[in-house]
């Protein structure tokens, strides 16, 4: 597969999830209005089971290394090639901070804790829900490991902005320095 089919597949995920038929009985799944004021839901046409696309939550950190902000280069769908800080989707049963430091284990090499909650990023149309971190490093060299191509050091001022993959590290980056700004005034 190459990798423009691969991108494609993923984001018909993400904007119109392909599901036609109940988990529970294989009836046909059907868009409804239940309430008013909510979206349509997707309910089984044979046994009245309401599918909830719910959101996918991912969580990530904001970590220093010798100073330098660090980010990963993608190497997967969607932003392949592009910049994020590093992160993840978030396991069931699995708690925001374990994600945030097992995904930038994974990603970096990495091991860090967990100082404070960033802040959550949403946005409208978008199924994925973000919680950053700051996070400071406790062992590890950066290296690049599972989905990502290159590891990056950047002091602010060069941060790639162009070339980041998404609005939560572009938000994320912008709420750090609002933050150590105030913190110093």
């Amino acid at each position: 597969m190459n990798q423009d089919q691969e991108t494609e597949i993923h984001l018909s995920h993400q904007i119109q999830p392909p599901f036609c038929f109940c988990p529970l009985c294989g009836g046909k799944l059907g868009k409804k209005k239940i309430k008013a004021q909510e979206p349509d839901r997707l309910i089984c046409s044979q046994c009245s089971f309401i599918y909830y696309l719910d959101p996918k939550v991912a969580a990530g950190t904001l970590t220093f290394y010798e100073k330098r902000i660090v980010l990963v280069k993608r190497g997967i769908s969607p932003g392949y090639g592009k910049w994020v800080i590093p992160g993840g989707f978030v396991d069931r049963g699995e708690t925001l901070e374990d994600a945030a430091v097992r995904e930038t284990l994974e990603e970096t090499g990495l091991r860090v804790r967990i100082n404070s909650l960033l802040n959550v990023y949403s946005y409208p149309g978008q199924a994925v829900i973000v919680a950053a971190f700051l996070a400071e490093v406790l062992a590890g060299v950066p290296t690049a490991r599972d989905e990502t191509l290159e590891v990056g050091l950047f002091l602010y001022e060069e941060i790639p902005w162009s070339e980041l993959a998404f609005s939560s590290t572009r938000d994320a980056l912008i709420d750090f320095k609002k933050r150590q700004f105030c913190s110093t005034a």
